[in-house]
């Protein structure tokens, strides 16, 4: 199969497994975008003229069987082809013959493969904010339920003061709202077409860049030439840095449910579907998916580390150390992808167990209320922090509810605020289900 940069002579095999590296698998994810980003530029070189009416239609009737070919599964990268865009451009040209071979007209590799990787990502982008919104209204649904069920709060591992299951849970609840806004940052700066920057400077020719922003449905045009190209790596990289923040939430909250579903704690329970066992001892029932939660989250963050350490110090224009950003940048999002759902299974499969919760909530809980009482009838509050500290064996329990209900300032365990993250997160879903239809119907456009 011939190669696009073809020169007449045979890449040492060696060499060419070398470099092809892991590309064949993920390349084979960005398939659909590359169809849609070749019929955008085709249609572009029509309007300018390099390409007839007829040449055109042809193209897009060749992309679009490549298309229903991959989604009948029989179009994939193989080890004889070099990259998607070669695979692609091969068929074009063993199909419908020499028009295949003006497609690059214009473009090179590199801008080819930043407009996959761009369309790749909002669509991507997307998922994990619906993923991440189903896990965030699960965790404030679960907080409603359990608003004034009393609670330990910990401090330095030990118990500290009330708390409740609503304030644990709305807590990882607002924590993944935040990470929705990194998610949101990223997807805009990937809104950026790079087509027309060909190998970082343009081409010699009337391009209308601007019109194949358009039909691609990308909010700008990423204008510096040379900057489109500088971006790749980084753009990718904003995302599993948001993908890395999500997964330091999910690694608190997973060892939170590891921690307070021991027969230590008992704080909560789990059907048996959610747990597996041990090989040699029959009475272990294993939170397992949480443990590989704990896993996951180093493991984006070691996606984080690959990509930026592959990045720093790379001089400007194209250079293929930007291929190894590829790998890292897929399997981060399909990792968080994966833990999102797990995670939204598990709350929403989660149980309190009120009497040990209640069991747990002992006297020295309440020492700080007690303080504060003594405050509020005139004591300063070092002293009243004194006193108490130094009776604690005099000191005596209270109404946990009671005492939680009396926690009335915002975003304590009596004012939550759980109505106005429900709010939020409709409104959220809301605008994603907006864009990610806007972004399918102005894909399914390009195949008309």
């Amino acid at each position: 199969m011939s190669k696009l940069w073809d020169k007449g002579y045979k890449l040492d095999e060696t060499i060419e497994r070398f470099e092809i590296g892991h590309d064949l698998a993920f390349d084979n994810e960005l398939v659909e975008a590359d169809v849609y980003g070749s019929i955008a530029h085709a249609e572009m070189l029509n309007r300018i003229g390099i390409l007839t009416d007829d040449e055109l239609q042809a193209l897009k009737q060749g992309l679009g069987r490549i298309l229903d070919l991959y989604r009948q599964g029989q179009f994939f990268m193989t080890p004889a082809d070099e990259d998607i865009h070669t695979k692609i451009e091969n068929f074009l040209v063993r199909e419908y013959g020499d028009v295949g071979k003006k497609i690059h007209t214009a473009r090179s590799r590199n801008d080819q493969v930043l407009v996959d990787l761009r369309l790749y990502a909002k669509a991507k982008i997307l998922e994990l904010e619906s993923a991440l919104l189903q896990c965030a209204e699960s965790l404030v649904e679960f907080a409603s339920k359990h608003e004034h069920v009393p609670m330990p709060g910990y401090t330095h591992m030990q118990r500290a003061m009330l708390s409740s299951v609503g304030t644990w849970a709305g807590a990882f609840a607002e924590a993944l709202l935040d990470d929705l806004k990194l998610l949101e940052t990223a997807y805009e700066l990937n809104d950026q077409s790079p087509l027309g920057s060909a190998a970082s400077y343009g081409v010699p020719l009337p391009i209308d860049r601007q019109y194949v922003a358009d039909r691609l449905g990308f909010a700008k045009v990423q204008n510096n030439v040379l900057y489109a190209q500088n971006a790749r790596g980084k753009f990718e990289a904003l995302v599993v840095q948001a993908i890395s923040q999500i997964m330091l939430d999910l690694s608190k909250l997973a060892q939170d449910i590891l921690l307070f579903t021991t027969a230590e704690y008992g704080f909560f329970k789990i059907s048996d579907s959610f747990v597996t066992g041990s090989s040699i001892m029959p009475q272990k029932k294993n939170l397992s998916m949480m443990e590989l939660i704990r896993a996951k989250a180093n493991i984006a963050l070691g996606y984080q580390q690959q990509i930026m350490s592959v990045l720093s110090g790379l001089p400007s224009g194209y250079n293929k150390d930007y291929q190894e950003t590829k790998k890292p940048f897929m399997e981060a999002i399909q990792l968080a992808l994966d833990s999102l759902k797990v995670a939204e299974l598990t709350i929403s499969n989660l149980n309190p167990n009120k009497d040990k919760l209640l069991a747990a909530c002992t006297p020295e809980l309440f020492a700080t209320d007690k303080a504060y009482e003594l405050v509020q009838q005139g004591m300063p509050f070092r002293d009243a922090y004194r006193y108490v500290g130094t009776n604690l064996d005099k000191l005596e329990g209270a109404d946990p509810e009671e005492s939680l209900k009396k926690r009335t300032h915002i975003g304590a365990s009596g004012n939550l605020g759980l109505s106005k993250l429900k709010e939020t997160i409709s409104a959220s879903k809301v605008n994603v289900d907006k864009r990610y239809s806007h972004l399918m119907e102005t894909w399914q456009n390009l195949l008309s």
